[in-house]
């Protein structure tokens, strides 16, 4: 069945088909956002790491709007709730339209995740956990969110990314899909930037400088310097250790 609402994509190209095979033997994402303000997706997952990331073949990007899936001639996507209450909230049957149709192609392979302000906090733990899947549908919600028969029937995972309320999950979207493609293999320019960003062990990052080694009077520790290997990480495991300290205590419990 045709896909529709695909806004990112890649016109063909031979040489990236190539790739694209080669690297199946290794690994290959798919992603599909549902999201009702594509435009929010498009322009921040076009650029950087995200953009050579789908150049290389190393995920298939695809945001379609949820009002495709409707039926009604005013593409309608919403409801007021059973019970009453304040706003509006996501109709069940686009949704179960649009994953039906787009989780075909891999079957029982893809990851069906909701974001909500309900949902399991996003960390570092939770990215490289959905780094290893092949197919992630993203529901973005909405309103005052979305039918429950959803989240019993259709979602594997409710995610947040804070404790805090955003306009509409495509902003959160974004920042999930941000935050694992860049784990894939060969995302990264050198694959140990990973293993030493902050929340890849219990510690934050530690500070980092870069030339010039006096800037308006401040250096550069003279151990950074130094070109004595031990003594640099030692050094950095030191501040790493006073930065989550001061920054994020909680990481240490």
């Amino acid at each position: 069945m045709k896909r529709r609402g695909c806004l990112i994509q890649m016109p063909y190209n031979s040489t990236l088909e190539v790739q694209r095979e080669t690297l199946n033997v290794f690994f290959f994402m798919q992603i599909d956002i549902l999201t009702l303000f594509p435009e929010i997706c498009r322009a921040p997952l076009s650029e950087s790491m995200i953009k050579r990331a789908r150049e290389n073949g190393i995920v298939d990007l695809r945001i379609h709007n949820l009002r495709d899936w409707t039926k009604d001639k005013h593409h309608i996507v919403d409801d007021a709730p059973f019970g009453g209450g304040q706003g509006m909230v996501m109709k069940p049957e686009p949704v179960f339209a649009a994953v039906e149709e787009l989780r075909q192609a891999s079957g029982d392979k893809s990851k069906i995740i909701l974001m909500s302000p309900t949902g399991r906090r996003f960390n570092q733990q939770v990215a490289g956990e959905l780094s290893r899947e092949s197919h992630l549908i993203i529901i973005c919600g909405h309103y005052e969110g979305v039918d429950h028969r959803v989240i019993q029937r259709l979602v594997d995972l409710e995610i947040s990314i804070g404790d805090y309320v955003l306009t509409n999950g495509a902003i959160a979207a974004v920042v999930l899909v941000d935050a694992t493609v860049r784990l894939l293999p060969g995302v990264l320019g050198h694959e140990l930037s990973v293993e030493d960003d902050s929340f890849s062990s219990d510690l934050l990052e530690a500070p980092q400088y870069t030339r010039p080694a006096e800037f308006r009077g401040w250096k550069v520790p003279d151990v950074l310097l130094s070109g004595n290997h031990a003594e640099i990480a030692a050094w950095r495991k030191a501040h790493a250790l006073r930065r989550t300290r001061e920054n994020r205590p909680d990481l240490l419990k």
